[in-house]
Formats: structure tokens, sequence, C-alpha cells
């Protein structure tokens, strides 16, 4: 399982987007079935800026679900299931 830790670049959006979009579309083309993104607990907007990102119609192609780790709630799981980019 992949990992994405946001905590070192928390304070710069474009870094944030930026990693996010290259941590996916490479989970996406090497097949991994589940990715998780670590945005920590914080206050939770930054929780709240990766779901949004997640939920952008183009980025919601990439994979197949998202969930917020019941146990852990500083942590997303992304699962890419059988989607493969072409």
């Amino acid at each position: 399982m992949r990992s994405l830790d946001l905590h070192p670049i928390f304070r710069n959006n474009r870094d944030i987007e930026l990693a996010l979009r290259q941590f996916l579309f490479a989970c996406a083309q090497s097949g991994e079935s589940v990715a998780e993104i670590i945005p920590g607990k914080g206050s939770g907007q930054l929780k709240r800026r990766v779901l949004a990102f997640l939920d952008q119609k183009h980025i919601r192609k990439l994979y197949a679900r998202r969930e917020e780790d019941p146990k852990n709630p500083g942590r997303i799981l992304v699962h890419f299931g059988d989607q493969r980019l072409p």
C-alpha cells in the first residue's frame, strides 16, 4: 500500500494539489488496490481540502471509492479496484 503524508507541505495549496494529483496517477498506473493519504488529525481543515480534491469529477474517475479510516480520523483510504488508466 502506497502512502502520501501531507504534513510537510500542509501550508502550500499548490504543493498539496500537485502531490495529490501525482500520487493518485502513480497509484492508478501501477495497479495499486488501496492507497492512503495522511492529512493528519489537527483541526480537520487539511482533511476537508483533500476530500474536496478527491470529490472533483475529473479526479473521481481515477479511483473506485474513498473512505475515511474509522479507526484513525487522520487517514483517508483510496480504493482503486480494477480501474486502470488508459
